[in-house]
């Protein structure tokens, strides 16, 4: 799975060939960054409430976040359902995608599955 920060997309591939995108997503907020990298899915739950801290230090805590597929530490790709548009920088570090992609996603990648994150 490539993520392309700079362009805001998410492509997944099967060796070179592309099976889905590229798809707009939502990546980390400039005081939030995604982190760049290749790593690998360790992680997948279906329906989950995600909670952590906002840039300012408050708290914040989302439920029902659907298909999040762990990546690295508590960055995850998942669904957005609260999103009405992609292709730009707002999440907490998390890769934002429209529910049927990242229930897609989820179906797709299983644990082990490279995740490469660039600028």
């Amino acid at each position: 799975i490539d993520v392309d920060l700079s362009r805001h997309t998410m492509t997944a591939y099967v060796g070179a060939s592309v099976v889905k995108g590229p798809v707009s997503m939502v990546d980390g907020a400039p005081a939030t960054p995604t982190v760049v990298g290749t790593f690998r899915v360790y992680h997948k739950n279906p329906l989950m409430t995600m909670r952590g801290f906002n840039d300012d230090g408050t708290r914040y805590e989302t439920p029902n976040v659907p298909s999040s597929s762990f990546f690295h530490r508590g960055y995850a790709l998942h669904g957005a359902p609260w999103r009405s548009s992609y292709g730009y920088s707002a999440s907490h570090g998390c890769i934002n995608l429209p529910v049927d992609v990242a229930r897609w996603v989820y179906g797709f990648a299983t644990v082990g599955t490279p995740v490469v994150s660039h600028r």
